[in-house]
């Protein structure tokens, strides 16, 4: 069974260190990251943040990325997108899942099977919208030091994290005949990198047909997920696309690459390729940004031509 996955049993569905990142070029401001060790005291549970502030932040409130990592991930990931973002003048606050985060990667390696399949289990799907919840509540009460504009939220999220990004813009999963209620209303639109659909669900349109925040969809022709007793196809990222409900919606799929090029790692999906990938998917994402909380289209009109030659579809926003 699949991270980031549902089913009726399994969902497969304080300041630490401050620094500034020189900008990438020289009409873009630097970036001052900051990692936070927050406590959630009512369920007992770390939740680690990683926060990327733009300088726009100094004097006024800013918009708000909130990113979820993908399963054995952490907050220190997805750095490429938080920065990107952070110097075009948003917040970004990325989250370490303590119960699906890097520590799944460390111990024996012959229990490494069961602790992946411990990190599937629906609840800690559900804990990661908690963690979700608890950090967006934190940063907008002022905990991070910067000013949040609460209108302009966007949830965002690979794999897994897709998933959970999914469950906060209310997917619609029951149990016991009701909807498990995970919508986070704060949330404007919903960016999904390789998103996994609800295993175990049957008729993914009745999940996924209450979402009606506007979502991109980003993936490629070899987003193949396989795990110990598992495996997804690139297909199963169309069918999200398909089913769910957003009014607009975009999907973007490459050409080539892998599950993986969505994360910081550098050789996945071919070296050549992954940096394009990165710097189309940075793009784009920003455009989509711009579009839903700021009414500009521009630059998601501008975006299918510039990257024409690595992407093998496209479906824009039709409404």
């Amino acid at each position: 069974m699949k991270p980031g996955m549902v089913s009726r049993r399994v969902f497969c569905a304080g300041l630490v260190a401050a620094v500034t990142l020189p900008a990438v070029a020289d009409d873009l401001p630097p970036v001052q990251v900051l990692d936070f060790e927050w406590q959630d005291a009512a369920r007992q549970r770390p939740v680690p943040v990683r926060l990327y502030v733009p300088a726009a932040a100094r004097t006024g409130a800013v918009p708000l990325a909130v990113f979820s990592h993908g399963l054995g991930g952490s907050r220190r990931g997805y750095s490429y997108l938080g920065r990107h973002w952070a110097e075009r003048g948003m917040a970004s606050l990325h989250l370490q899942h303590v119960g699906s985060d890097r520590e799944l990667w460390l111990g024996n390696p012959l229990s490494l099977v069961g602790r992946l399949q411990g990190a599937a289990q629906e609840s800690e799907a559900v804990a990661r919208v908690h963690d979700l919840r608890f950090a967006l509540d934190h940063l907008l009460a002022g905990d991070a030091g910067i000013t949040v504009d609460a209108t302009r939220i966007v949830a965002a999220g690979h794999s897994y994290g897709a998933n959970t990004t999914l469950l906060a813009a209310g997917a619609q999963v029951e149990r016991a005949g009701r909807a498990m209620g995970l919508r986070e209303p704060r949330i404007r639109a919903a960016v999904l990198l390789s998103a996994p659909p609800f295993y175990g669900e049957r008729e993914p349109e009745r999940i996924l047909g209450a979402i009606r925040l506007p979502s991109l969809h980003v993936t490629a022709t070899q987003d193949i997920i396989t795990i110990p007793g598992y495996y997804s196809g690139p297909d199963d990222r169309v069918r999200v696309f398909e089913a769910i409900g957003s009014t607009p919606k975009v999907l973007a799929v490459f050409d080539g690459g892998s599950h993986s090029i969505f994360t910081d790692r550098t050789n996945t999906g071919g070296a050549e390729l992954n940096p394009l990938v990165k710097q189309a998917t940075q793009e784009l994402s920003w455009a989509f940004m711009r579009r839903v909380l700021d009414g500009d289209d521009s630059l998601l009109r501008q975006w299918p031509q510039r990257h024409a030659a690595i992407v093998a579809r496209y479906v824009g926003a039709s409404a």
